[in-house]
């Protein structure tokens, strides 16, 4: 259901938050022209727990996102409540309890969601950006759950699996292989921030830092930033000897992204 993506873990197609409110009235309001209860066939009483856990699954992933993680976790109970053991949903709770820090449960409910769909191209995608922001010692079994996200031909955000593996490539300074990753994401999403920012943290991590702090200023000059384009502006500029600037960027990630992964390594590192 959900794609990671650093700092905000990316997911298939959400529910926009404008939309929230539309999606539960059509929900509610397509379940009166349905049977009553007692009446359903077994294959509507199915497909109707079906449909509630995929929508409950839905609005935890777009809570997720907005870091609402106690509301997110409410849906999820409705979801699960619908649907025992419904891999979607276990899948977003092993995101909330990662971005909670809870990384033993995180583990035991992406483990319970692959036992049940094991080829699931979100659930594998997932599961792979937790081994790689967690376990450095796990890169190689992250980087195969991605390349099992993307064997499906289905698979509709192919570039955030991309994207994740060469973060995950970098991360062990294996940068032609990373390169090859955001290039990929890139050819299928032109202007995907993290890949983007990836190249640039390339750049720097390679010791090419007037080249990626020209990149970087042309990043911010044409999207939004993210929490690690600002997380790797601070670096950049406190390497360079610029501590307005950094302190600029460290503002910003600090107040748009509080509980990001980047603002606990600020507040971690003491900056």
């Amino acid at each position: 259901m959900i794609g990671a993506i650093p700092g905000k873990i990316m997911l298939t197609k959400s529910v926009k938050p404008s939309v929230l409110v539309i999606v539960l009235v059509v929900f509610l309001g397509g379940c009166v022209h349905e049977p009553i209860e007692g009446r359903l066939t077994p294959e509507q009483s199915a497909a109707r727990a079906e449909k509630s856990a995929r929508i409950h699954t839905e609005l935890a992933a777009e809570y997720y996102y907005r870091g609402q993680y106690k509301v997110a976790l409410e849906e999820i109970d409705a979801a699960l409540e619908s649907k025992q053991n419904y891999a979607p949903a276990l899948s977003v709770l092993g995101l909330v309890y990662m971005a909670l820090g809870e990384d033993s449960k995180a583990q035991s409910n992406f483990n319970q969601a692959l036992k049940i769909e094991p080829g699931n191209s979100e659930l594998n995608n997932n599961y792979g950006w937790f081994l790689c922001e967690r376990f450095s010692d796990q890169m190689d079994k992250a980087i195969s759950h991605f390349m099992t996200a993307l064997k499906d031909p289905l698979y509709e955000t192919r570039h955030i699996a991309y994207a994740n593996a060469g973060i995950c490539e970098l991360k062990r300074n294996n940068f032609s292989v990373a390169s090859r990753y955001f290039d990929e994401s890139l050819s299928l999403q032109p202007n995907y921030r993290p890949a983007l920012v990836g190249l640039i943290e390339m750049d720097f991590k390679a010791g090419k830092i007037v080249a990626a702090q020209s990149k970087l200023s042309e990043f911010m000059q044409k999207y939004q930033p993210t929490a690690r384009s600002l997380w790797l502006g601070v670096q950049i500029e406190r390497v360079v000897g610029n501590t307005r600037a950094a302190n600029s960027y460290l503002f910003q990630l600090q107040k748009n992204f509080p509980n990001s992964s980047e603002t606990r390594a600020v507040r971690e590192s003491g900056l």
